[in-house]
């Protein structure tokens, strides 16, 4: 078996071509945003929504939304399920929200291992969750992350949510530049103050994403397994998630969003035809008398969502169906620059090999680094007859 060692010292030419067939391996999972604005000046405009909408489900498929995966419709909505491995249907909205209020009526769906996810996401990962796992009857996790920064895992909370697989609720994020409060069935049940965010604020224009996924699919990690509730039983499913409808409001207006600067901070984000807060009014939620929350620390039984976020030096690898969870026990990670490899590519110190910024981040098990450039090496030597 290559060691890195090995792999260093092979030709510039078989050292790239290594790389560049662990990229276009379709078996490798990603995770990534197609353009950072932290990292680029050139990304693309995001679209705004720049109004308030409402969809119901039961009426069929949504142009305001793009699926990935098979759901469903019928009388009871959109179903999103996962029959077998490597399903994770998916609806992800065509635009974005500069600050705002999602409210979406769903049941979620049952099963050891299963996760439902409704997710506010920005270009460079800010985020704000919901999450269901199966094996938990009456109880919903909200999570927050502001520049995909992971800190020490300590952000989730858990909160009440009766018969949540079998009884509809609504479950509410109104995002403000001032603060983010989640509520159940009109209920408040957190509220997070801008100026009590641990790390980054999320103040970014972000993409509403809600679907399902085998956190317990048997290739997953262990931490993951065990946060989703277990190894998932495929020939115990098919397992769904139901969403009835969603309204979303965006507290901006506009067509699109655009960022002036590379600091991440809401003041800097431009809104053509429009204004930031432009749509802001009487109806923003305030968090009032919120109850107090049981936030995780690192060793308990809450994980955060991180198919999409990711500590500040590399981004985790998706599992089957592309989310996933990290253990919170998880070490940190560092970077090493070493000698052989192309410019501005690194190596963590769990052997991940980690592009340039701008590339997508791949998260790859090192006895598949080796194996394939092992493989790859031994097509070299047999075609040059050594």
């Amino acid at each position: 078996m290559l060691s890195l060692k090995d792999i260093l010292a092979m030709s510039s030419p078989m050292r790239l071509a290594t790389i560049a067939l662990l990229l276009a391996q379709p078996g490798v999972s990603q995770t990534y945003t197609d353009c950072n604005p932290l990292q680029s000046s050139n990304c693309p405009p995001d679209a705004a929504l720049g109004q308030s909408i409402g969809v119901d489900f039961a009426n069929g498929q949504s142009d305001q939304f793009s699926a990935t995966g098979n759901p469903t419709y019928d009388s009871n909505g959109v179903s999103l399920s996962v029959a077998q491995q490597g399903d994770a249907p998916t609806l992800i909205s065509d635009w974005y929200i500069m600050f705002g209020r999602v409210e979406i009526t769903m049941k979620s769906a049952p099963g050891k291992g299963i996760v439902s996810s409704v997710v506010l996401q920005s270009n460079d990962l800010d985020e704000i969750d919901w999450e269901w796992v199966g094996t938990a009857t009456q109880q919903v996790q909200s999570n927050y992350f502001g520049k995909g920064q992971t800190g020490s895992y300590n952000r989730a909370a858990l909160h009440d949510a009766p018969d949540c697989q079998n009884t509809w609720h609504k479950y509410t994020i109104d995002w403000t530049s001032d603060e983010i409060v989640w509520q159940i069935d009109g209920t408040t049940v957190r509220a997070l103050k801008a100026e009590d965010s641990l790390g980054p604020y999320p103040q970014t224009p972000m993409q509403v994403k809600f679907g399902i996924w085998a956190g317990g699919d048997p290739s997953n990690p262990q931490g993951t397994i065990d946060w989703a509730g277990g190894v998932t039983d495929y020939t115990a499913g098919p397992y769904t998630m139901l969403v009835d409808s969603i309204s979303v409001t965006d507290y901006s207006t506009g067509s699109e969003y655009t960022w002036g600067d590379q600091s991440g901070t809401w003041s800097s984000i431009r809104s053509k035809g429009g204004e930031v807060n432009g749509n802001i009014g009487a109806d923003t939620i305030a968090s009032g008398n919120a109850p107090a929350v049981t936030t995780a620390a690192a060793g308990s039984n809450v994980e955060p969502y991180s198919g999409t976020h990711a500590s500040c030096s590399t981004c985790s690898s998706p599992g089957i169906g592309g989310w996933t969870v990290s253990a919170s026990s998880e070490p940190s990670v560092t970077n090493t620059d070493y000698p052989g490899l192309p410019s501005g590519w690194t190596v963590s110190s769990s052997g991940k090999v980690i592009p340039p910024s701008a590339a997508p981040v791949i998260d790859v098990p090192f006895r598949l680094v080796c194996l394939v450039a092992g493989s790859l090496a031994s097509g070299f030597v047999l075609r040059l007859g050594l």
